[in-house]
């Protein structure tokens, strides 16, 4: 429960939420509890929040599996799980509330704004790269609309309870676009300011919703007479192509490297559909999981952007190839490019530069592309098709 000062309606999109002592009756706290002045408001205020509060949107994808099973370890952590579609029951067993829907269904992100008091929001719900493609204007609703709608969520519990609420956001090498092969293998190391001329949907989405976030957190209704008190805390990661042992890879444009892994431990002839000195940076899930969360734990003085690159190792399409056959002798692979989707990942860069978020919040993988593949990969995919 938290108290806030009465007579003030909250911004934002859901401007029916009040804030108000007279809204809450006799449970209203009587200030001489707390001594001169109400002093010892805060300690009672801390005293009452339980547990840390976060909700995940789009928790039925690999991320949101991912930090579910993280963020169930803790014992102060209660999770509000939202998607289209029910979680799995060992899923939904370790979140305090699933919520199935959409969020685009602005009156159920106003119940639970006016139900809970989020700590921390990670927004995962999103239109992919590939179902960006096919379908813009639809990409564009869930992927920006629905960001938005969840950025206004952010502002209104960050009123209501007058402290900046975290605002995780997965962004994407997708928001990076080189005209040709050549601009690509001259610039090496990516920046996150350069470069930032994305060629598909996806990118495109995820660049605008990340100066979106920029703004919320920093010039949020900026010509108010009275200045916004306190704003969002708006942090965000540009994945890498991500790699798991957990799920099957759904087709996305970067899904070449976990689609020669299934496929060779299947059994199954793979056609991959870049060249063999195709280059992009890549995680593996895990790395992914605890990069969210340390950005999440950082303190805010220490972080200087909202945006950081990640990644752990960059092959080639070829040298992806040699470690899935030295693991699976028999697997049988060979290189037939696609030209439309080999023309989307050479607009993507070879290698990305995360000194940022080294220096900033101290990022480092735990899984370098060798133990990636001995440690969690291989075990891992040969553990899910151990009868095939």
């Amino acid at each position: 429960m938290i108290f806030v000062l009465p007579g003030r309606e909250i911004p934002g999109r859901f401007p029916g939420i009040v804030s108000g002592f007279s809204k809450l009756g006799s449970q209203a706290p009587r200030f001489s509890r707390f001594g001169e002045g109400g002093a010892g408001f805060e300690t009672y205020l801390r005293s009452i929040r339980v547990a840390k509060k976060v909700l995940i949107t789009g928790a039925n994808g690999e991320i949101g599996h991912g930090l579910i099973n993280r963020l169930a370890e803790r014992d102060n952590t209660e999770i509000i799980a939202l998607d289209l579609a029910p979680l799995e029951p060992s899923l939904s067993a370790k979140c305090s509330r699933v919520v199935v829907g959409d969020i685009l269904n602005s009156a159920l992100l106003e119940n639970l704004s006016t139900t809970h008091n989020f700590d921390t929001i990670y927004h995962l719900a999103a239109v992919l790269s590939t179902s960006a493609e096919r379908h813009p204007p639809h990409a564009h609703r869930v992927n920006v609309d629905g960001t938005l709608n969840l950025l206004e969520i952010a502002v209104t519990q960050t009123h209501l309870q007058g402290r900046p609420v975290k605002f995780l956001y997965p962004s994407s090498i997708a928001v990076y676009g080189f005209p040709d092969l050549a601009s690509k293998n001259k610039a090496g190391k990516v920046r996150e300011d350069e470069w930032c001329t994305p060629r598909t949907m996806y990118g495109i989405n995820k660049l605008y919703c990340e100066q979106l976030g920029s703004y919320y957190a920093n010039r949020y209704r900026q010509l108010d007479a009275e200045s916004v008190p306190v704003r969002i805390d708006f942090r965000c990661l540009r994945f890498p192509g991500l790699i798991s042992a957990v799920t099957r890879p759904t087709g996305g444009t970067s899904d070449y490297a976990p689609e020669m892994l299934h496929h060779a431990a299947q059994g199954e002839p793979y056609h991959c559909f870049v060249r063999e000195d195709t280059r992009i940076p890549f995680m593996v899930m895990p790395d992914a999981i605890e990069a969210l969360l340390a950005l999440e734990a950082a303190p805010k003085e220490k972080l200087n952007r909202e945006v950081y690159n990640i990644s752990a190792f960059n092959p080639s399409a070829a040298e992806l190839r040699d470690l899935v056959q030295k693991a699976f002798p028999r697997a049988e692979m060979r290189f037939e490019p696609d030209r439309k989707r080999q023309a989307i990942v050479d607009s993507w860069p070879g290698d990305v530069d995360c000194r940022a978020a080294e220096r900033d919040w101290g990022w480092k993988p735990m899984f370098p592309m060798n133990r990636a593949f001995e440690e969690y990969l291989i075990p891992g995919i040969r553990k899910r098709y151990l009868n095939v």
